[in-house]
């Protein structure tokens, strides 16, 4: 499931957000742009999600595209997992809910954690700090598969950095995936080699290699 997180998400607990044909499933644009097939390799997969869509985010070990479709954009990534960490709550961090999307907006445009849409909050359970009213960091949950959670969004505003905010918040969204009898789980770019090392100081192990390539439909 940890190989193929979206299809596992969108053909399991989150199907309720999913618009599927076939062997392929997206988020509603609104949500996030990830879309997954049942097996990458199925060229015939990869036409039904052109029934979906022309332009789809897609993450997994290995993916070659489908005919008529280009990669526009592939970025090397790890998965990393919390198999045996111990998350920690955090008094100080507050519940986002989606009457705070226009702030999560404006401190995701100047951290730059990754896609973010507007209903993305609705996907799990989103955690915030601030300072003085203003929200500078946080961090939430996106695919949940069985068994399993991904801690997603871990940002903070460029002015707090270096105050290990983004730590004390991945470890309180890890306790409450791991209050629900769940594992934590995440996704990291092979070129941060900075949140690499922060995630195995936090107790997640790398699991295995994977991309994130953004496709298009020429065909």
């Amino acid at each position: 499931m940890l190989e193929n997180p979206v299809w596992a998400a969108l053909s399991g607990p989150q199907a309720c957000y999913a618009e599927a044909s076939g062997d392929a499933a997206r988020y509603t644009s609104d949500i996030s742009p990830f879309a997954g097939l049942a097996d990458p390799a199925d060229r015939a997969a990869w036409g039904d999600l052109a029934r979906l869509t022309h332009e789809a985010l897609l993450t997994g070990p290995t993916l070659n595209p489908g005919p008529g479709w280009k990669t526009e954009v592939a970025v090397p990534g790890l998965q990393m997992v919390g198999r045996a960490m111990t998350g920690v709550a955090d008094p100080d961090t507050v519940v986002l809910t989606e009457n705070d999307v226009p702030e999560v907006l404006d401190l995701v445009e100047r951290a730059k954690p990754g896609p973010f849409a507007k209903r993305t909050i609705v996907l799990g359970r989103y955690l915030g700090i601030r300072v003085d009213g203003r929200l500078v960091a946080m961090a939430g949950e996106r695919f949940r598969v069985p068994g399993w959670t991904e801690v997603s969004a871990v940002c903070t505003d460029p002015d707090f950095q270096g105050q290990g905010l983004g730590a004390r918040l991945t470890l309180a969204v890890a306790a409450g995936i791991l209050e629900r009898g769940e594992l934590p789980f995440l996704h990291a770019a092979t070129d941060n080699e900075r949140a690499i090392r922060l995630y195995e100081r936090l107790g997640f192990e790398p699991s295995h290699e994977v991309v994130f390539a953004l496709f298009r439909y020429a065909g």
